[in-house]
């Protein structure tokens, strides 16, 4: 099976769902979230088995970088599909569902190779915990910088356009902070399970990874307790979830993208 026709077809439905979600947030068009929902399950399904073509190429403990980030932002993109049933996150899909897609066609034109070794039950619940944890807190990325567009919109007094678009600032907020919690608590297995059931981490080249990701949690957590202790939210919740998530994507994959596309002659 060739992966490619499928990766630009689910591209083109990406950009189809997230410019009508865009042109939504721009009151330019009716919402229409069933349509939204649609061309992303459909751009879904099609990533699924070039993600799986993807992965026999390159059979391993773990996929290399083009892969891990094609993998990792379609579990992104279920994830929002499925949050923005009960939560109001779908716009999230705007950033999201166009980087799902320009991985998965990346994904499918360059070279990936994959870490050898064997997947125990341990391994296993660390990568899902890993990949879960990843796509929450870029759904909460996602959610800080329109958090943080409403917040400036609001300052200056514009009430027209996407604010007119978005929940109230306070739903926002706690919409916000639940995804957080929830990445946090998964981030926390992650990292422990890590710990616990890979061996080798220094030739696996698996340590930035690990400090970077004890770096990301600790972000997150100064956050957490700010806003219990002391009612943190607008801009400085923004800064530091962006802050958090920033750190965690270098986790994820700074370290690969160094020694798979960088030092690879």
């Amino acid at each position: 099976m060739q992966a490619l026709p499928f990766a630009t077809i689910a591209l083109v439905l990406y950009l189809a769902a997230a410019i009508w979600q865009g042109m939504t947030l721009l009151r330019r068009v009716p919402p229409r979230q069933g349509i939204v929902r649609l061309l992303a399950v459909v751009a879904l399904l099609l990533h699924i088995p070039a993600i799986i073509e993807l992965l026999g190429r390159t059979p391993g403990l773990l996929p290399g970088f083009t892969t891990s980030v094609a993998l990792f932002m379609a579990v992104a993109a279920n994830v929002v599909l499925v949050a923005s049933l009960f939560k109001p996150v779908l716009n999230a899909g705007i950033a999201l569902f166009p980087l799902a897609g320009l991985a998965l066609v990346l994904a499918t034109g360059t070279p990936s190779h994959g870490i050898q070794g064997s997947i125990t039950p341990g391994i296993l619940l660390h990568i899902v915990t890993s990949t879960l944890a990843f796509a929450i807190l870029a759904i909460a990325a996602a959610q800080a910088v329109l958090v943080g567009l409403q917040n400036q919109a609001l300052r200056h007094h514009h009430i027209r356009g996407i604010v007119q678009s978005l929940p109230p600032l306070t739903t926002m907020e706690r919409v916000l902070f639940e995804l957080i919690w929830a990445g946090m608590v998964l981030l926390s297995i992650a990292i422990v399970s890590g710990l616990i059931f890979i061996d080798n981490m220094f030739a696996q080249h698996l340590v930035h990874k690990t400090v970077l990701s004890f770096v990301a949690w600790g972000v997150l957590a100064v956050l957490l307790t700010g806003r219990y202790r002391f009612g943190w939210r607008g801009m400085r919740a923004v800064k530091w979830t962006l802050w958090g998530c920033g750190f965690l994507l270098l986790a994820y994959f700074g370290s690969k993208f160094v020694l798979e596309i960088l030092l690879t002659p």
